[in-house]
């Protein structure tokens, strides 16, 4: 143990002062301040002193490790610092630089059409209604006069939810149909709506999914007619695919909802491989419609003696497919970022219900 505690004092602090990293000034608390450090074998002679000398020994060894603890620890702080400000000017972002571009979002082709199918409607004085996913047996079959044997109501068309105690099955709906009986039972003619929304049905491959978009229309007053059903679909076709003189034609069909009820086609060309629409020598069928089954009218409470009026319903996957030139209809749910900037429309471009498509 050497006589002079300031000689080593000031030793350890201008090597302490001299550490230029962390590691270094580390070393230096282990060599001085740690179990086998240089001040820690001084501390343990005492025990070999007379009393006297211990103490006054002792006085100056503690203030030594006081010091060179404390000086140890500021030189940490400034090291610290140092480390900080050098990694954070590693780090500076230069903000006077412009923002990275970013791709802006665009609208899906479902979602276009809806607007595109709600606009052109909405200007024939159509209001949009709305009703659950989840429906009751009788508002998606009975009501709409759809009987007990029909292949849409068994288990590989439809999808049926777990039976309740008293044996009742809810399902999800397999069109928007039932959101008219809702409506034709809350509300009294003259009734004018059109109802978009999604629908499920046990299908899926190119041109079917397990959940697919529909818009249906109904009209009910005491004077509507077939007429008005093939002024308003005829009208519609020519807006939407933007052919002024599209031809449209109605051929006879059958559903239970519809009575007279009829498939619409538009004219087409299909010529190597592709698909035109507007004059051709062909025929593409695109929605089914109907003057309202007086059996339904009278399901919902309407006099159907002095009520009638027309119904239609389309697929807007198909609508789209068909004006976009969308090849796929499973392409629609597959969340690919790379068809959406291809298929997908600016927000500029979404139609109105007050300004139409003009």
């Amino acid at each position: 143990m050497t006589d002079d505690p300031e000689a080593i004092k000031t030793e350890i602090l201008e090597a302490t002062a001299a550490a230029t990293t962390l590691d270094r000034l580390e070393a230096i608390r282990v060599e001085e301040l740690g179990k086998k450090g240089r001040i820690t074998g001084f501390m343990k002679e005492l025990g070999s002193m007379d009393p006297e000398r211990r103490k006054t020994v002792g006085l100056a060894l503690n203030a030594l490790k006081t010091d060179v603890a404390a000086a140890i620890e500021e030189r940490k702080r400034d090291l610290a610092d140092a480390d900080l400000d050098a990694r954070l000017m590693a780090d500076a972002v230069d903000v006077t630089l412009p923002a990275r571009p970013e791709k802006p979002g665009r609208v899906h082709p479902i979602s276009q059409t809806i607007d595109e199918v709600v606009a052109i409607l909405g200007e024939m004085g159509f209001a949009i209604a709305e009703g659950p996913d989840i429906e009751d047996d009788w508002y998606n079959f009975t009501a709409l006069n759809i009987p007990p044997e029909h292949p849409a109501r068994q288990e590989h068309d439809t999808f049926y939810l777990p039976g309740q105690n008293d044996g009742h099955r809810m399902l999800l709906r397999t069109h928007t149909s039932p959101v008219q009986i809702h409506t034709m039972q809350q509300q009294k003619p003259p009734i004018r709506i059109i109802v978009p929304g999604r629908t499920y049905r046990c299908d899926y491959d190119a041109t079917h999914s397990p959940m697919f978009h529909q818009i249906e229309g109904l009209a009910v007053d005491e004077s509507t007619h077939m007429g008005h059903l093939k002024g308003c679909l005829i009208e519609f076709c020519r807006a939407y695919f933007g052919v002024e003189d599209l031809p449209v034609r109605f051929r006879p069909s059958y559903f239970p909802f519809t009575e007279p009820s009829a498939e619409v086609d538009i004219g087409c060309i299909r010529e190597g491989g592709e698909l035109r629409i507007g004059h051709g020598d062909d025929w593409l069928e695109i929605l089914g419609c109907g003057m309202v089954n007086p059996k339904v009218l009278e399901n919902c409470g309407i006099d159907s003696g002095k009520y009638q009026g027309f119904a239609f319903g389309m697929g807007i996957e198909r609508l789209a497919m068909l004006k976009y030139g969308i090849a796929d209809l499973r392409t629609f749910f597959e969340s690919d970022l790379r068809w959406l900037r291809h298929y997908g429309f600016s927000a500029l471009d979404v139609p109105s219900m007050v300004g139409g498509l003009n």
